[in-house]
């Protein structure tokens, strides 16, 4: 059990054990002893259109409802008596019509009554939901293609140590519009298997009414969202991926809902607790959108049914799970500094959410052991990522979230010569044993307007007139050398799994800003620019190249799958060496010295240099021989390795 190694949970046994009974007591009340959540998960077959032979039915559960009727297309969008559907108990409404009345592609929506009040609302379970784009409406849509997607590849995740590529496909495309799932697996799927990164982590798959809002405010949780394709052509982007042999990973938003009552399912029975619970408590302060109510059996129903429709409908190979601190306590986590384990047993957890995220990992295990789920969460919870049977909540692996702030204090807060080698490889490294990390130096939270990403900060205005390789300037410089430097030795110290963000990997100049009022509703910051790594003029392309280096080499290596271990630190000439398996990594921050002959412990033998920062090729000035073998010399009874560490660069090393 995770108390039996962490002392510092062994006053909290009973509260662990607790969780655990909870979820494994919730698994029995929804499946039955001994049966598969899996056999439960099937709200959706049920629900929403469905073909039947020579007839479409249609169906809700809207317990408040006192009618419900369906107006469409077909109809004129009139409430119309032949269309009103059919109580059939457990507040459960059912119409059956013809095929030949409703053929795919239809438009529709319900009209709902309840005592005191009616509107139009799109289906809980809507599979397919489109914007007008004049009035900017969304309605629900008939999807019932005459022929099914076909697969060509059958896919088994097999990485243990993910390299997850984050992307967003509406905003992959350098034009300035919203990307298509089809431009996105022409145009930038091919890029990220030339990079190397084994794992797809795709955003904004769920139907949002707002486009910026990312994707993390979700009306329609069962509908792809339309604006990048339709579903036959995201199957193909995930069919395409699994063939290069790429696992397709999806953001998830299971900790909230979009507070829309037209197109969401805050209100849609004329109820705010259908799924939600209701009053204050439903409404997210921060957020402004509606929060669920896990200890609801139909919410779990819901959420679980949900996570299987995406897993089968389109061969998605797990989740990351959005926004886990804001479910796992009462007061979303907000304004908390978690300084101590008292923090997450004070009796402010929501243990309903810990027990629907338990049954969750289940579930996605039942459906493929193989699959993978990622928990963001920035209060650090114990247990989050570790074994039921360990006392833990299920997930494959945490997002190692604190990392990416300690690098904008470090770059913001400190001059370069203030940079603490120790307290950089302990705060890089400092991970729980018992639980499986993804680590990352920025993501797209970094990215965004009012943030700046890593370059940017390195660089500022300097990145708009300095960027050719022809120009000389010491601020590119340095920021050229750092931003391979933080890369590397994020990825290199990373517990057991890398993340990087489209574009970041060559130093995307611009952040990012979806189309709003305030920017007259402009594309210009909602696209990549990818035309600037593939122009041989400037020094994108050099960060590029130097990042395929590095997933390469991690990749084809397993480098991750060995514990880091520190082997020197040098606080007053900035070097820091540690070893990882058969691979040294030796790094040198200091701004300006550069060390001759720096003599440090490692195993006897010939070492190679692999990846070298400061190569000429990736932007550098080739200060060391990139052939030259290293061997380890017998000095007072120690093995010790010489190297030449120029400022401002890395060099890795493997052992023969």
């Amino acid at each position: 059990m995770i108390y039996d190694a962490d002392p510092y949970l062994s006053p909290y046994r009973e509260a662990v054990t607790r969780r655990c009974r909870r979820v494994v007591a919730a698994r029995q009340e929804l499946a039955g002893y001994g049966k598969p959540l899996a056999d439960i998960a099937v709200n959706h077959l049920y629900y929403g259109v469905h073909a039947e032979k020579d007839s479409v039915v249609f169906r809700e559960w809207a317990p408040n409802a006192t009618a419900v009727y369906l107006i469409g297309e077909m109809n004129g969008w009139r409430k119309d008596g032949a269309y009103r559907m059919n109580n059939v108990g457990g507040g459960n409404w059912e119409l059956r019509l013809p095929a030949s009345e409703v053929p795919h592609g239809t438009l529709y929506k319900w009209y709902v009554e309840w005592n005191g009040g009616s509107g139009e609302r799109l289906p809980a379970y809507a599979f397919r939901c489109v914007q007008d784009p004049v009035t900017k409406i969304f309605s629900a849509q008939v999807w019932l293609p005459p022929k099914k997607y076909r697969w060509k590849h059958r896919f088994v995740p097999h990485s243990r140590c993910p390299l997850i590529y984050e992307a967003h496909v509406g905003m992959s495309s350098e034009e300035e519009k919203v990307a298509s799932f089809d431009e996105f697996r022409i145009n930038v799927l091919p890029r990220i298997h030339a990079l190397g990164y084994d794992t797809l982590q795709l955003m904004a798959l769920q139907e949002h009414p707002y486009y910026g809002s990312f994707g993390y405010q979700v009306s329609n949780f069962f509908a792809l969202s339309s604006r990048f394709g339709t579903p036959e052509e995201f199957k193909a982007l995930v069919d395409e991926a699994h063939g290069m042999g790429m696992a397709v990973v999806m953001d998830i938003v299971h900790s909230h809902a979009s507070a829309n009552e037209a197109e969401g399912i805050g209100m849609l029975d004329g109820t705010d607790y259908l799924y939600c619970h209701g009053g204050e408590r439903g409404r997210h302060p921060a957020w402004g959108s509606r929060c669920f109510d896990y200890g609801n059996q139909a919410t779990v129903r819901f959420l679980l049914s949900n996570i299987k429709y995406w897993m089968e409908e389109y061969h998605i190979d797990g989740f990351r799970f959005d926004g886990v601190t804001s479910m796992i306590y009462l007061d979303h986590g907000l304004g908390k500094d978690f300084t101590d384990y008292s923090c997450y047993f004070d009796g402010n957890q929501d243990e309903d959410a810990l027990t629907y995220l338990g049954l969750a990992n289940i579930l996605v295990k039942e459906i493929n052991p193989k699959a993978v789920t990622i928990a963001e969460d920035v209060s650090g919870m114990p247990g989050l990522a570790a074994p039921l049977k360990d006392g833990g909540i299920g997930f494959d692996f945490r997002l190692s979230m604190g990392i990416a702030d300690h690098w904008i204090k470090w770059i913001k807060e400190r001059r370069d010569e203030d940079w603490s080698m120790g307290e950089i490889y302990y705060e890089l490294t400092n991970k729980r044993k018992d639980e499986r990390t993804v680590s990352y130096a920025e993501c797209h939270d970094q990215a965004l307007v009012g943030d700046k990403t890593i370059i940017f900060r390195l660089m500022d205005k300097e990145m708009y007139t300095a960027m050719n390789k022809d120009s000389r300037n010491l601020t590119v410089d340095r920021g050229i050398a750092l931003h391979k430097m933080i890369r590397l030795v994020t990825i290199a110290t990373a517990g057991d799994g890398y993340l990087n963000f489209m574009g970041n990997e060559f130093g995307h100049p611009e952040w990012i800003d979806f189309p709003r009022e305030g920017n007259g509703w402009s594309y210009f910051y909602a696209r990549r620019q990818w035309s600037l790594a593939d122009n041989p003029d400037l020094r994108y392309g050099q960060l590029l190249h130097f990042d395929k280096a590095m997933v390469h080499l991690f990749s084809e290596n397993n480098i991750l799958l060995d514990r880091p271990h520190l082997i020197h630190v040098d606080e007053s000439q900035k070097v820091l060496i540690f070893g990882r398996g058969s691979f040294i990594f030796a790094f040198n921050f200091h701004p300006v010295l550069s060390v001759a002959d720096f003599r440090f412990g490692a195993a006897a033998g010939e070492y190679r240099p692999v990846l070298d920062t400061d190569a000429v090729p990736f932007g550098g000035f080739g200060r060391n021989d990139g052939n030259m073998p290293h061997f380890t010399v017998r000095e007072n009874d120690r093995d010790l390795l010489s190297l030449y560490l120029p400022s401002r660069s890395a060099m890795v090393l493997k052992r023969h």
